[in-house]
């Protein structure tokens, strides 16, 4: 089985400092949704792993989340494309949780859930937690410079024998290629 994780926010859409809060405030990088198309008509199984503290901390509840997710599923499918799991950590930074990046908890439940070892899997981020997440993990770390992306590259420290791409649309015509 070939997988993909993807981070959410400043990968498949727009990030804001302030928090998505709400499915109108969830738009789609340009691209994102075709790229994720493409990696599903490549035979990938699709994975979201993404740090949602707005849970904890009272921004927006469990039904807003669900609502934000479902909109991005039927605009992934409207193109022939799957998302086919949402994995996401609901904990403030301080939490001490397994789960959140840049810790590894949510990549190994994907791994667990999906039978498969990590290695060689790219996880695709924008942020040094999300790299760190990944090779914590055993997976394959890819930046992609959308959302926080030239930011994290310019601060320096990603992970050794990281892949850098320009968006997720780069990413996945060279996981296609």
């Amino acid at each position: 089985m070939k997988l993909v994780v993807l981070d959410r926010d400043g990968v498949i859409n727009l990030d804001s400092d302030q928090y998505i809060k709400s499915p109108a405030e969830w738009t789609p990088i340009p691209g994102s949704l075709e790229a994720i198309a493409r990696l599903t008509q490549a035979g990938f199984r699709v994975v979201v792993a993404t740090n949602q503290s707005g849970l904890e901390r009272g921004l927006f509840d469990m039904a807003t989340l669900n609502a934000m997710h479902d909109k991005m599923h039927k605009a992934v499918n409207q193109l022939g494309g799957r998302i086919d799991a949402v994995f996401f950590c609901p904990h403030a930074q301080d939490a001490g949780c397994a789960c959140r990046k840049p810790k590894p908890g949510m990549l190994l439940e994907i791994a667990e859930r999906f039978k498969l070892a990590l290695a060689g899997v790219p996880a695709i981020g924008d942020s040094l937690r999300d790299l760190q997440a990944a090779s914590a993990a055993g997976a394959r770390p890819v930046l992609v410079l959308t959302g926080k992306g030239e930011k994290t590259l310019a601060a320096g420290g990603v992970p050794a024998g990281t892949e850098i791409h320009k968006d997720l649309a780069a990413a996945a015509a060279a996981l296609t290629a």
